[in-house]
C-alpha cells in the first residue's frame, strides 16, 4: 500500500496549501538533480506481489486483517480490498545466481504465508483478476481498514459527482456502475523496480515504455472479470476505468485520466513529474511539517513527502520514484504493467525478461524510440491487453508482427544479451528466459490456460461459476507446484 494519511476530508486553505508546497518540492528535487547527488552506485532491483485470498470453496475471503496477523511478518502489508495482501520483495543486485536464490526465497515465504493463512481457513492466490470475484463481493466490507483508502474513494467521487461506468469490451462485454472504487481492487500485479541513475532515467523510461505491450502480451493473466470473458489482461482497462476521476464532458474534453500510459518521449525524470502537477489536481492533499529548502541547505536529503504523495495518485504503467534510504536519496523505475502469478517461476521469468531487454534497449547506440512513434507503443500496449498471445504489434524495421515471431526471434535474443551484461549466469539465464521460450512457442499464457480450462468445463456441462471455481482450484494446484504455465494440461 501507499503511504498512511491522517483525514479523509481536506478544506481550502489544505489544498491551496499542498499545491504550493508540491510546487516547492519539485524545485528542490530539480536542484537535487543538478548536484547529481543520487545513490547510484549498486543498481538494485526490488518486487511487490499483490495476492488474493480465497475460501475453501476458491470464493473471495475477506480477511486480510486475520491472515496478516497470522504470518506476522512485516514484508506482507495490506491492499486496497480487504481480500488482498501485498508481499514485498526485499531489494537485491541482479548479477550471479541471485534469480535462482530468489526463486527459492519467495517460494519458501508464500508457502509460510499459504501455511499461515490455512490455519483460518484462507488460500493465497496469485492472478491478475480472481475469476470468482462477482459484483456482491465488493458491497459490504470489501475495503481493507485505512484512512488512505477512504481518502481516496472519498477523493475520486467528489471529483467525478457521479458513478463509475464500467464499460469492457470483448467476447462477453461486461457494463456495471460501480459506487465505490472497488473494482480496482480486482486488479492484482507484481511490479518490478530497478534503482537507477538521472543520467540513465530517461533511457530506461524509454525504453520501459516501448516494452510495455510485449511484455503484457507474454504475460497477460487477466481473462475474467465478474464471470465475462473480456480482455486477456483485463485488469488493465479495468484499472482505467475503476479510478477514473473524469465525468462524461472533461473525458470529451480530452482530460488526461489518471491511469495513464504517457503521451511522449521524455529527456528528464523531471518531465514526469512536471506532467503530475501540471495535469493531474491532488486527491490526497496531505501537508508534512517538513521544509524541504532547509532540508537540503542543512545538508540532509528531504523526503519531499508532497511530491511523492501525489506521485503515488497518478497512475503510470511506468512511475518514477523518488525515495530516501539510510538518509540518501535515489531514484527507480517501477514498472507496473504485469499481473501477478502464475507461478514463482513464471514471474521471475517475466522479471528477467524485462531486466535483460529494458538493458539492451536503454543502451542501445540507435535507441528504439527514435525510429518508433510515442503513439505506437500505446497502441502495441492496448493491443497486448486486449488480445494477449494473439496481439499483433508494431515494430521498427519489422513492421507488423505476430508476439510469437517479435518475442522469439527479436526480443529473446536481446534479453538474453541485456543479461549476459548485468553478469547474470548463464544457469539462470538460461532457466528464466527458458520459460519465456516455451512460452512464445507454445503460445499458452495465464489468460489462454485460465479461457482454456473454463471452455473445457462448460463442455463437460459445468456451468460458468462452477467452471471458474473448479479452473481456480486446479490453477492454485499448479501455482504450488511451480511449474511454468505453458506446460499445464487443460
Amino acid at each position: 500500500m501507499g503511504e498512511e494519511v491522517g483525514r479523509t476530508t481536506y478544506n481550502r486553505e489544505q489544498r491551496r496549501e499542498y499545491r504550493r508546497k508540491v510546487q516547492l518540492c519539485l524545485d528542490v528535487f530539480e536542484t537535487m538533480l543538478a548536484r547529481s547527488n543520487f545513490d547510484c552506485d549498486r543498481r538494485l532491483t526490488g518486487m511487490e506481489i499483490e495476492c488474493n485470498l480465497v475460501d475453501a470453496d476458491y470464493q473471495p475471503a475477506m480477511s486480510n486483517r486475520l491472515v496478516l496477523d497470522a504470518i506476522a511478518d512485516p514484508a506482507y502489508q495490506t491492499e486496497l480490498g480487504a481480500y488482498n495482501i501485498e508481499f514485498n520483495v526485499p531489494p537485491r543486485p541482479l548479477p550471479g545466481h541471485t534469480g535462482l536464490a530468489l526463486e527459492a526465497e519467495v517460494r519458501a515465504s508464500l508457502n509460510h504465508a499459504e501455511t499461515k493463512a490455512n490455519s483460518g481457513g484462507a488460500h493465497i492466490v496469485m492472478i491478475g483478476i480472481l475469476p470468482t470475484l462477482m459484483p456482491e463481493h465488493l458491497t459490504d466490507g470489501w475495503m481493507s481498514e485505512s484512512t488512505r483508502y477512504a481518502a481516496l474513494n472519498a477523493s475520486i467521487f467528489r471529483a467525478r459527482g457521479e458513478d463509475i461506468p464500467i464499460n469492457i469490451a470483448g467476447p462477453e462485454p461486461l457494463t456495471w456502475h460501480a459506487a465505490s472504487i472497488a473494482p480496482e481492487s480486482a486488479c492484482t500485479s507484481m511490479q518490478l523496480h530497478l534503482q537507477v541513475s538521472p543520467a540513465d532515467f530517461p533511457a530506461n523510461w524509454n525504453a520501459a515504455q516501448i516494452l510495455a505491450g510485449p511484455q503484457l502480451a507474454l504475460a497477460a493473466n487477466s481473462p475474467f472479470f465478474f464471470g465475462h470473458q473480456l480482455w486477456s489482461e483485463t485488469r488493465i482497462e479495468l484499472f482505467t476505468q475503476s479510478t477514473d476521476t473524469r465525468p462524461e464532458e472533461l473525458i470529451s474534453q480530452g482530460v488526461r485520466p489518471r491511469v495513464w500510459f504517457g503521451e511522449r518521449w521524455i529527456t528528464s525524470i523531471v518531465d514526469l513529474f512536471r506532467e503530475n502537477l501540471r495535469y493531474f489536481p491532488s486527491l490526497l492533499p496531505e501537508v508534512s511539517a517538513e521544509d524541504p529548502v532547509a532540508e537540503l541547505a542543512a545538508g540532509r536529503s528531504p523526503q519531499l513527502s508532497e511530491l511523492r504523495l501525489h506521485n503515488g495518485t497518478v497512475y503510470r504503467w511506468n512511475r518514477p520514484v523518488y525515495d530516501v534510504v539510510n538518509g540518501r536519496p535515489h531514484l527507480r523505475l517501477e514498472n507496473r504493467v504485469l499481473p501477478a502469478g502464475p507461478t514463482v517461476v513464471d514471474m521471475l521469468a517475466n522479471s528477467a525478461f524485462y531486466y535483460g531487454a529494458l538493458r539492451s534497449m536503454s543502451e542501445a547506440d540507435r535507441p528504439l524510440w527514435t525510429q518508433m512513434s510515442f503513439a505506437a507503443a500505446h497502441e502495441n500496449f492496448l493491443a497486448a491487453a486486449r488480445y494477449g498471445m494473439d496481439a499483433r504489434l508494431h515494430w521498427p524495421g519489422l513492421g507488423e508482427v505476430t508476439t510469437q515471431e517479435l518475442v522469439l526471434d527479436t526480443l529473446l535474443p536481446m534479453a538474453q544479451e541485456g543479461l549476459r551484461r548485468w553478469g547474470v549466469d548463464a544457469e539462470v539465464r538460461d532457466r528464466f528466459l527458458g520459460v519465456i521460450q516455451g512460452r512464445a512457442e507454445t503460445g499458452c499464457n495465464g489468460a489462454r490456460w485460465q479461457v482454456s480450462t473454463v471452455r473445457s468445463l462448460q463442455d463437460r456441462g459445468l456451468a460458468r461459476p462452477a467452471a471458474l471455481a473448479e479452473m481456480l482450484q486446479r490453477y492454485c494446484e499448479y501455482m504450488h507446484a511451480n511449474e511454468p504455465v505453458h506446460t499445464w494440461p487443460t
